[in-house]
């Protein structure tokens, strides 16, 4: 029985992305490379060697998070006395992400994270990334929330901070008490 509507044999379902499909595959590959290593270096050097290892890299991670996220508070808190916005590129959230990376159990993953602390690899890293994000901006459908980021970034001023101030000339309703403003 049909309701007068032909009905396409094709549904309009759309295609998972590639990253969606593959990025379980990719952490299981990932997740037995560390996994393998661990029992190389441990037959090799013995498990002993391999849980100062692991321990070393939590502590590191630890200690290189610390530091980052010391340094970006540090930044924001100076950027907001000058009355600016923080510089960009600082390097803070590479450098989180490789301390991240350096407590995650593995060697692999510690490899990784060593690599993110050498500032040339964060600027390769972060030029790449912000490339990607451009873009994935400019692929965006007009209209889309990628559309709206985009008209957004073009449309923002420069950073300068104008001093002023807002004088509200809004008068009580009749009846209305408001505090006094001194203490």
């Amino acid at each position: 029985m049909t309701t007068g509507a032909p009905t396409s044999p094709y549904t309009a379902r759309r295609r998972p992305s590639r990253l969606r499909r593959y990025l379980p595959l990719g952490i299981a590959a990932w997740l037995v490379l560390e996994i393998w290593l661990l029992t190389l270096v441990a037959g090799a050097a013995g498990g002993l060697t391999v849980f100062l290892l692991l321990v070393a890299g939590l502590v590191a991670g630890s200690v290189v998070i610390k530091r980052a996220g010391r340094r970006a508070f540090q930044s924001l808190n100076e950027a907001l006395q000058r009355g600016g916005s923080p510089e960009r590129g600082g390097g803070n959230g590479l450098m989180m992400l490789g301390g991240l990376l350096l407590m995650i159990p593995g060697l692999v993953s510690d490899a990784a994270g060593l690599l993110l602390l050498l500032p040339p690899v964060q600027k390769a890293v972060s030029r790449f990334a912000e490339n990607a994000f451009d873009r994935s901006l400019r692929k965006a459908a007009p209209g889309s929330l990628g559309d709206a980021f985009q008209q957004a970034r073009m449309h923002r001023p420069d950073g300068k901070v104008v001093q002023g101030e807002v004088i509200r000339e809004d008068r009580p309703e009749p009846g209305e008490q408001r505090p006094p403003l001194t203490p």
